[in-house]
């Protein structure tokens, strides 16, 4: 009775360890796993849900499904030109063929250091490749583009034109071939060719920031100042030639005004002197003897305050001064 008993209990903890060791696991959703047995890939597993294995003797190795994001570090790069740059770089990526990717690097930090291994050697070579112009510029329309109000922030009285004449000759903007977003996409081009013996797909590559360097930073400002230090006398000069223009324009309609106003007052003169000579004929005509006195009168009142004194008053002008009549 003993022996079918100690049976029993033997297959019992035999039952019992296998579960413990775990026959089954589980992958979740955005997970996918390699089942290795003695260091030997065994299967893939990319379905989510409830999957067996042998206990003791499997391993099961998860990596995420989904996709992963890489940050670089900025990095200081020489241009064709010999301007070093910072540059900072972002990429998308994920683990698109686990056995490949179990068999040459097995770990996601590993990954990473893999990623930036290549993607960094390829953005200093791309880099050093192209003209600084390239890397901070997407296409050519600074050179043909027209400054504009909106631009400037001056309202709407500026002729845009003065402006751009004025900046363009120092400005010098040398056309690019390919720009930022090309650079991008030739270093993504590149970087794909080296990762799938990796079993990692590369999504995208984006140049995320460019940033001067501590030496060229004083010269692109001294550049920017120059270029709105222009503008500013382009907006100054625009405005005096204006002021120049309203000066000579209210000048002109001054000496108008005056004109016409000059034209009127002699016109009004004439008329009141015509007016006062037909009355001085009509008080002549009716008695000359009054006539004469009262303009001899008038004129006494008008020339006497002004002499300081008289050698003599036997002239006829005094007749009506000294006449007993």
């Amino acid at each position: 009775m003993k022996k079918p008993f100690t049976m029993i209990i033997i297959i019992l903890v035999v039952v019992i360890g296998i579960f413990v060791a775990g026959p089954l696991f589980v992958i979740e959703e955005g997970e996918q796993a390699v089942v290795v047995q003695m260091g030997r890939i065994v299967r893939i597993v990319t379905d989510a849900g409830l999957h067996v294995k042998t206990p003791f003797i499997d391993e099961v190795v998860r990596y995420p499904k989904k996709i992963m994001a890489w940050d670089g570090e900025q990095t200081s790069i020489p241009t064709r030109e010999k301007q070093y740059i910072w540059v900072d770089v972002t990429a998308r990526w994920r683990i698109a063929d686990p056995q490949k990717f179990y068999e040459s690097i097995s770990t996601i930090e590993r990954a990473y250091s893999k990623l930036a291994e290549v993607i960094d050697s390829e953005v200093k070579t791309v880099t050093a490749e192209n003209y600084f112009r390239e890397s901070v510029r997407n296409s050519n329309i600074i050179m043909a583009r027209v400054n504009t109000v909106d631009d400037l922030g001056i309202g709407d009285e500026i002729d845009p034109s003065v402006i751009q004449s004025s900046i363009r000759p120092d400005t010098n903007y040398e056309p690019i071939e390919k720009g930022r977003r090309r650079i991008a996409e030739e270093i993504l081009g590149r970087s794909r060719r080296l990762v799938p013996e990796y079993g990692i797909e590369l999504i995208d590559v984006v140049i995320r920031q460019i940033r001067y360097s501590d030496d060229l930073t004083p010269s692109v400002y001294a550049r920017m100042i120059k270029e709105r230090n222009q503008i500013a006398q382009a907006i100054r000069s625009e405005g005096e030639g204006r002021k120049a223009a309203l000066l000579g324009r209210m000048g002109n309609e001054l000496m108008e005004i005056r004109s016409a106003a000059y034209n009127r007052s002699e016109t009004i003169r004439g008329e009141a002197d015509a007016e006062a000579a037909r009355a001085y004929a009509d008080a002549y005509n009716r008695d000359r003897s009054f006539f004469d006195f009262w303009r001899a009168i008038e004129s006494y009142r008008q020339t006497m305050p002004k002499f300081d004194k008289t050698l003599t008053t036997d002239m006829e002008y005094f007749r009506y001064l000294y006449s007993p009549r």
